[in-house]
């Protein structure tokens, strides 16, 4: 499987973690402001993967996968955030980080990659 492929898969995967995580921070822990926000950037991840696929050059490729490169720095930003709040234990907060990290250095490595062939 090629680095596209599974960033995509992986994204997708981790949008459906974000969805889960979403429902369990309302639900069970009341919190619906960083909630949101962790759910807005987790699933634009894959979204914009998603819309790369579709791009109209290599410029428009390269901006959004940069775009979602941007949303996983934010989502991290954000499980973080929640994980320093108490929101998140430790081995909830360490699992989801981790993908998100994963799904940074596949992105990173893509675009270092399509940048270096100009």
């Amino acid at each position: 499987m090629d680095n596209d492929n599974r960033v995509s898969l992986a994204s997708k995967n981790f949008a459906r973690r974000c969805v889960m995580l979403y429902n369990f921070l309302c639900n069970q822990k009341h919190e619906y402001v960083l909630s949101k926000q962790l759910l807005r950037s987790g699933t634009s991840i894959g979204a914009n993967i998603a819309e790369s696929e579709y791009a109209q050059s290599k410029a428009d490729f390269i901006s959004k996968l940069s775009i979602a490169l941007k949303e996983a720095a934010e989502t991290k930003y954000w499980l973080e955030l929640l994980q320093d709040s108490g929101y998140l234990s430790d081995n909830q907060a360490e699992s989801l980080v981790a993908d998100c990290v994963s799904i940074i250095k596949m992105l990173t490595s893509i675009l270092k990659t399509l940048k270096s062939k100009d």
